[in-house]
């Protein structure tokens, strides 16, 4: 027993400190009635959208009430572009995307829908 535990201390003693400081990061909570298809980002006001996030997921979609990591994005003030089924997107503009946290998008931060 001793012996594991010493074994246990010497590996976790070798690992970087970073893999013990790193957090959830930033993931995003569909509280909207509908399943995403896509979830883009652009520093608010810029119109530069990124890569759909979406895609991350494993069904490559985000259902209501699902959460998804977000990757590639640092902290900051963002618009997004919300897709859904049947060629429907949306703008959600100034989200306020903190490191670590969850940002959620409802039915009514959706603006300037199409279809």
């Amino acid at each position: 027993m001793r012996r594991a535990l010493a074994g246990t201390a010497m590996i976790l003693s070798s690992l970087p400190m970073a893999a013990f400081a790193q957090g959830k990061g930033i993931r995003l909570w569909n509280l909207t009635t509908a399943t995403m298809t896509g979830f883009q980002l652009s520093p608010a006001g810029q119109n530069n959208w990124g890569p759909n996030q979406t895609l991350n997921d494993k069904d490559k979609e985000l259902d209501h009430d699902e959460r998804l990591k977000l990757s590639g994005v640092e902290p900051g003030r963002y618009d997004a572009r919300v897709s859904y089924a049947g060629d429907r997107q949306c703008t959600v503009r100034d989200l306020d995307i903190k490191a670590d946290a969850v940002v959620s998008v409802t039915d009514k931060d959706l603006k300037d829908c199409t279809k």
